[in-house]
């Protein structure tokens, strides 16, 4: 009785203390992932090697589908499952490949968290700023993270001076449907021929 009571207790402390480490405050998650990115980007490595593993850390810390699924506004309503899937594939090769090829051109961005601001317990904004240089002044750089499991925290969106890129993808994708009358096969194209080149 002694030694399940024992077995138990070690149990929980293990249990509680596995909860505890994992769990991460939306604060340290995005300096932690930004201090992943800047080691990356100088790393004496091809521009190739270097989008490729932000490419790693933008699937494992950025909620692509969310992103996606928000840029395509009321317009995902109408969409069947196939045409669903269809779009998630085309929009990951998208993101992944604007996202990284546009960091990699950046040497070494020392980005610093200044604070944080909890919304509810969904989202969390998290301050932060681009350290000025020589070439380049400071920029204010806010993270939308969507904090739902806080042991798995993902950004939603990066608002840089005040500018959603988000919101900024949604007015594009929303512009080029309507551009062809609601057609989502448009869309998809764009989006093919925007990872293939």
């Amino acid at each position: 009785m002694k030694r399940l009571f024992i077995f138990n207790l070690f149990y929980i402390i293990l249990f509680t203390n596995f909860n505890i480490a994992y769990s991460i405050s939306p604060d340290v998650f995005i300096q932690s992932t930004v201090n992943r990115a800047s080691q990356i980007l100088s790393e004496n490595i091809s521009k190739e090697e270097k989008i490729n593993k932000l490419k790693i850390i933008a699937k494992e810390t950025v909620d692509i589908r969310g992103i996606g699924f928000y840029s395509l506004g009321s317009a995902r309503k109408n969409l069947d499952d196939e045409q669903k899937n269809t779009y998630s594939n085309l929009f990951e090769h998208y993101f992944l490949k604007s996202f990284s090829s546009r960091l990699a051109e950046y040497t070494n961005p020392e980005i610093e968290v200044k604070s944080k601001q909890i919304l509810n317990n969904n989202y969390t904004i998290v301050n932060s700023i681009l350290i000025a240089t020589n070439e380049r002044p400071e920029v204010k750089i806010d993270w939308r993270v969507y904090t739902k499991n806080q042991d798995n925290p993902l950004i939603r969106d990066l608002i840089i001076e005040g500018l959603s890129l988000a919101r900024t993808q949604k007015e594009e994708f929303s512009s080029i449907l309507n551009s062809n009358d609601g057609n989502i096969n448009s869309l998809f194209i764009i989006l093919e021929e925007f990872s293939k080149n």
